[in-house]
Order: C-alpha cells, then sequence, then structure tokens
C-alpha cells in the first residue's frame, strides 16, 4: 500500500500525462516495435477522520510522551499512515519538511520493537535507520530517543567524521535502534 499526501510541488510531478517505458520506435534485438508497458499508478489513501494518537492505535506511553513535547494531535500524514504501519503493514509516505514523517515512521518502528520479547545483544541491532545526511540522522535520532525511553529501549548513532572507537563500544553493548549515515 502506497500512501501518499500531495504538496504544491507534487501537483506538478502529478499532472495527467501519457506514460510510457520510456521507449520509442523498435526494439533493436527483436526488430518489433516498442509497445507502451503500462505504468500502475500507487494507491492514495484518504487520511481518516481521527487526529488522535489513541485512536489511531498508537501505544499510550508514547502518546503522554507526545503530549509531553506538545504534540496533541497527528499532521495528515500520520493520520493517514499510522492504522497500517502499526498494524504491521508497509507503507510510503512524501511531504515537505515538518510535515511529521519522523513521527509518521518512529511511532510504529518503538510500538513493535516494544511489544516483541527479544532484546538487543552485542553488535546486533533490531532496527536501523538509514538517512543521507549526519544531520538528518542526528535530527531523527533525537526524535526517537525519547519514544524510545518511554518503551524500554536503547538508540545510537553511526557516521563519520566521528572517532569509530566510541561508536564502536556502543553497537558492541547492543542498542534496539540503530540511526545511521553511511
Amino acid at each position: 500500500m502506497t500512501i501518499t499526501t500531495n504538496t504544491r510541488d507534487d501537483a506538478r510531478r502529478d499532472r495527467p500525462r501519457r506514460r510510457t517505458n520510456g521507449t520509442k520506435g523498435t526494439n533493436p534485438s527483436t526488430g518489433l516495435p516498442n509497445s507502451p508497458a503500462p505504468v500502475a499508478e500507487p494507491a492514495v489513501a484518504k487520511a481518516p477522520a481521527s487526529t488522535d494518537f489513541a485512536v489511531l492505535g498508537v501505544p499510550q506511553n508514547l502518546v503522554d510522551v507526545l503530549a509531553g513535547q506538545g504534540i496533541a494531535s497527528a499532521f495528515p500524514i500520520q493520520s493517514a499512515t499510522l492504522p497500517d504501519s502499526l498494524s504491521g503493514r508497509d507503507v510510503l509516505g512524501r511531504g515537505r519538511t515538518g510535515s511529521g514523517k519522523t513521527i509518521a515512521f518512529a511511532l510504529p518502528l518503538v510500538a513493535r520493537l516494544a511489544t516483541e520479547r527479544r532484546r538487543a545483544t552485542r553488535g546486533r541491532p533490531r532496527a536501523l535507520v538509514l538517512l543521507p545526511t549526519r544531520e538528518l540522522a542526528t535530527q531523527v535520532h533525537d526524535t526517537l530517543v525519547p519514544l524510545a525511553e518511554a518503551a524500554g529501549l536503547s538508540t545510537m548513532t553511526i557516521y563519520g567524521g566521528v572517532g569509530q572507537g566510541g561508536q564502536v563500544k556502543a553497537l558492541q553493548r547492543g542498542a534496539d535502534i540503530v540511526v545511521a549515515c553511511p
């Protein structure tokens, strides 16, 4: 299932247009004319009417953490994705900076790990979050920490530009969630 939220920038990309497999003419290996391949359009789900985290299925201990941070109601991307992601379904969401994407994926990640009986073991994280920049990895980690602590989970970051000794030791101690930048 694909969940999307459209912004003004997305509207330009999402205008109706003829979609083909990107080839014209004939296939050089067969000499036959190329025919456009059908392209599946993503499913777009409407956000549920509720913006209450508890109604959306978020565990109460995580709702309390959000409330303590002044986050009382879900943003549209959170309302649209949380019911599916908390039930274990894959989702794909996109939105502008500040639209709530990090919390939309952090809540189901923490909730799921908290319900499993398995705990972190040396050198084997239970979840890995990869991000393209060190700054984004730090921001995501900062969002995850209070949620993970409320669920009794450990977190750490791994990225370049710093001595690796401390990161290696932390990984060897064990972490439930590793946020990293390759």
